[in-house]
């Protein structure tokens, strides 16, 4: 039998470390059981991964949810799916672009017109490690799509929410900002050579930034913005990275990323605890891990560069400073690099959520 004990003590220590691996990494379920009844939800890429799963458990709480989806196929299944699960009829599927602020503004003014309150805007949705595909509008897919699809949303929905408030903004980041750089001179991968990697961490830095800046501008008013960077989760984000292609991947890597990687489900709860959570009440401007709040990256900590973001963003958007619509023309921004002979790639399937790197 001693000769079995070596073997069992080392399964054991690894199945164990395996376990608060995943336990750490997934960080459970929101704590909180607060419901959300008379409250109206708008959830970006919510047809499937994270955003899927945070409408469905928005409206087990009681909610009314807006998904703002590309394809509008996909999106009406997985409202019709989670009116019948939840048994909550108010799960609305509208058409939203994010590669087009045509589109957004579309959105936007629907809901302004439409809706009478908005207590809680998810931006969710997001593309990761693609190609050097464009926006409609001539932007980087991942900035425009990650980044000034959002802050041209959110911006246009502000009145809204100042109206309902209290209420909350939550922008989807990932940990991937820390190695992320804001190009000022180039945005959008005009002058240097495009790296895919290297456009994603921007765009996530860009999320965080934003909502530095916002939390700063809506001092006072009731409305209150953080950023979540959910986990490792296993949504079709990553699709473009290459992983599990190959058969090492596949055969090798597999299982050891399983032990880091979490469900929708359970990717969707660092969301749904910062949108009900009572001790997140008058809470902003903070960037969390999971449901943990920690720290960003010194290069999301300045204020200079998410002031200067915030000014580039509304040249390239459309917006006039304090977030007011500017003529855009042809559907393209007046600042917008609407010169460019490329013509602009069909945006890819959104809402997949975000990963963690």
């Amino acid at each position: 039998m001693s000769r079995y004990i070596l073997p069992v003590s080392v399964f054991g220590t690894v199945a164990g470390c395996a376990v608060l691996i995943k336990n750490h990494v997934t960080g459970g379920r929101c704590p909180s059981k607060a419901t959300i009844k008379g409250k109206t939800v708008v959830i970006t890429g919510a047809n499937t991964g994270i955003g899927k799963e945070t409408a469905r458990e928005l409206a087990t709480r009681g909610g009314r949810i807006i998904m703002g989806c590309r394809d509008m196929e996909k999106c009406e299944t997985a409202a019709k799916e989670i009116r019948g699960e939840t048994l909550n009829p108010q799960v609305y599927a509208c058409r939203l672009d994010l590669a087009s602020t045509r589109s957004i503004r579309e959105f936007a003014e629907r809901i302004n017109r439409e809706e009478k309150r908005v207590d809680i805007l998810i931006n969710n949705a997001g593309v990761m490690r693609c190609p050097a595909w464009r926006t409609e509008d001539g932007f980087d897919m991942q900035f425009g799509v990650n980044h000034l699809g959002h802050f041209l949303l959110t911006n246009l929905l502000l009145e809204k929410l100042k109206e309902s408030a209290p209420s909350r903004v939550i922008n989807l980041a990932s940990l991937a900002h820390i190695i992320g750089q804001i190009d000022f001179e180039d945005l959008n991968w005009e002058r240097r050579k495009f790296d895919t990697k290297q456009a994603y961490c921007q765009s996530k830095l860009a999320n965080v930034l934003f909502t530095r800046e916002l939390a700063k501008r809506l001092e006072g008013s009731g409305v209150t913005v953080n950023a979540v960077h959910p986990g490792v989760v296993a949504t079709e984000l990553g699709r473009h990275t290459g992983l599990h292609q190959s058969q090492f991947s596949s055969s090798v890597l597999s299982p050891f990323f399983s032990l880091l990687v979490k469900s929708p489900k359970l990717g969707a709860q660092p969301s749904v605890f910062l949108a009900v959570a009572e001790e997140m009440e008058g809470v902003t401007g903070r960037y969390y891990d999971v449901m943990t709040e920690k720290e960003p990256a010194p290069q999301a900590l300045d204020d200079e560069a998410a002031r200067r973001l915030w000014e580039a963003s509304s040249r390239l958007v459309g917006l006039e400073e304090g977030g007011q619509p500017t003529a855009v023309a042809d559907g393209r921004s007046k600042a917008g690099p609407t010169d460019r002979a490329e013509t602009p790639v069909p945006n890819p399937e959104q809402g997949a959520g975000a990963v963690g790197a």
